[in-house]
């Protein structure tokens, strides 16, 4: 049992499970790409900017991705790197996808944000620190693009500390940008690192004593040697030694400088991030907290993907390993169903590559094929009944009723919407005491994206037209007879979704307060988190 023990604190020591996140074009992508190449998990970068279609990134697999350059679905990346297991989740950027993202964060132990380092904090990275700052995921922030002209570094870091609510603390300083730039200063290792823009990679590390060492002339000329040198006194000054305890406690924030695109400062950013970031941490649930070293198994899902493979009508839900060992072909229980299952092809990714695994560990991320038993949030265990906390599925904004137009691709259609609203990029209501399907979303994108998988991957062609709806409240009460009142009165806003829940649907914020005050007996809430455990 010892022996055992001693090979899970092993395993469990050699994960680090993370997310990058950003706002759209930070560079997020670009910068997956390059941590694969650096983990021979590929051979050669696609620029993605240079050919979107023909090269495209490794995690972008699905064709709408690849069509119009973005990421829209969470991709999960598993690769080695010095003896380091690290499996990275690369989440869609754009808005409309945000709900997806806020999930994917529940999955890991910790972040990498990109920042253009010409554009500064945007509306996307606000609100994706926000989520992170909910669970105190501790973040390091990559400040990309420094081989175009951007912000001054210091007025940089001044704003991203004062819009994102966050301490930082530089690991790496830029000598000079855009033009000028001539590389990085390792804070952390006490090295110089030159870039020469026709190589696309950083040059080798030079080694300094210290600053006052006469090479840093040699190298970078003696006007910007001097202003590094008053640059890192300045740095030392305010911020002092690394705290690495408050960077695991999600109060301090580590940064780092480079070029993703020329492949500039992301090895060291790889390297530091090994050495500082946090193993798989425990896990709150309904009953208690979950220890990664706990011997018996436990994971939530946190994604369902239909449609992995184009030529197969297949559906992947991602488990999130939380603690024990996973082992291929052991029973373990769905709590909510309430059933045993087993699992004989349990795959780790690398984008579309699956490979069939024999076990995982807490911190690693396993596809598992489903014919239907899985919803985001699902728990497996060995045995005991509990609830992983923190998966929201949020209120959305925009309504839509869905069109058939072909009568004939019906049940198609039925079985396209259900399986992809499964996957949580929308919701799915359906009126009450009718047919009428009404999809929710947080953004416009998404309905695009369903139009078009609807089409592509199950022959079913639709038309969206738009509901005067503001926002779907989960609905409530202890009082059954005052909840069906409610309902025979407000019939024409009421909806169930997928789980039979009710809903109800609001024209404004005005119909909610007031409804909300007439009928103090119903309780409404914007997240169905509550009904998870149903």
């Amino acid at each position: 049992m010892a022996a055992d023990n001693q090979k899970q604190l092993k395993e469990i020591g050699k994960r680090r499970t993370f997310a990058i996140i950003s706002h759209p074009d930070a560079g997020k992508t670009t910068l997956t790409e390059k941590f694969l190449l650096f983990g021979g998990a590929i051979q050669t970068a696609g620029a993605v900017k240079s050919n979107k279609i023909k090269k495209h990134a490794t995690s972008d697999f699905m064709e709408i991705e690849r069509q119009r350059g973005i990421s829209v679905a969470t991709s999960v990346l598993s690769f080695e790197y010095h003896d380091t297991l690290i499996n990275l989740l690369d989440t869609p950027g754009h808005k409309d996808f945000a709900e997806d993202t806020y999930r994917t964060l529940t999955a890991v132990d910790s972040v990498v944000m990109v920042i253009d380092s010409v554009k500064g904090v945007e509306e996307q990275t606000r609100r994706l620190m926000e989520v992170c700052r909910m669970r105190d995921t501790p973040v390091i922030v990559f400040v990309n693009k420094l081989d175009r002209d951007g912000k001054n570094p210091f007025d940089l870091l001044d704003e991203i500390e004062d819009e994102l609510k966050i301490n930082l603390h530089p690991l790496s300083w830029p000598i000079n940008n855009g033009k000028d730039f001539k590389g990085v200063y390792n804070l952390y290792d006490k090295q110089l690192l030159l870039f020469n823009p026709n190589q696309k990679v950083s040059d080798t590390d030079t080694p300094l004593k210290d600053l006052k060492d006469p090479v840093l002339e040699k190298k970078i000329g003696e006007k910007d040697a001097n202003q590094l040198r008053e640059d890192v006194e300045l740095i030392e000054g305010v911020y002092g030694d690394f705290d690495r305890g408050a960077y695991l406690g999600g109060t301090l924030a580590p940064v780092f400088f480079g070029s993703a695109i020329n492949n500039f400062g992301v090895k060291e950013l790889l390297e530091t991030f090994i050495r500082i970031s946090p193993i798989p941490q425990p896990r709150e649930v309904t009953t208690r907290k979950v220890l990664p070293t706990e011997s018996k198994f436990s994971g939530f899902v946190f994604k369902i993907h239909a449609n992995l493979d184009p030529r197969h009508r297949d559906r992947i839900a991602f488990l999130r390993v939380c603690s024990g060992e996973f082992e291929r072909n052991k029973y373990y229980h769905h709590v909510r169903l309430d059933k045993d299952i087993r699992f004989s092809n349990p795959y780790t990714f690398l984008a579309r590559e699956k490979d069939v695994i024999d076990n995982a560990w807490p911190g690693d991320v396993v596809g598992l094929y489903d014919s239907g038993n899985f919803k985001i949030g699902d728990t497996l265990t060995e045995g005991e009944d509990f609830y992983f906390t923190g998966i929201p599925s949020f209120s959305p904004e925009i309504f839509k009723e869905v069109v058939n137009k072909d009568p004939m691709k019906t049940k198609q259609l039925e079985k396209g919407l259900l399986q992809l609203t499964d996957e949580g990029v929308a919701q799915l209501f359906t009126q009450f005491g009718g047919n009428k399907k009404i999809i929710g979303c947080v953004g416009d994108l998404q309905f695009e994206v369903i139009q078009y998988r609807l089409k592509n991957e199950y022959g079913a062609s639709v038309e969206f037209v738009a509901l005067p709806f503001y926002k779907a409240c989960w609905i409530s009460s202890r009082d059954s007879q005052k909840l069906q009142d409610f309902i025979k009165f407000k019939s024409a806003n009421i909806a169930e979704d997928k789980d039979g829940m009710l809903v109800y649907l609001a024209q404004s914020e005005w119909f909610l307060n007031t409804e909300r005050t007439n009928n103090p007996d119903i309780e409404f809430h914007f997240t169905s988190e509550i009904h998870k455990q149903g």
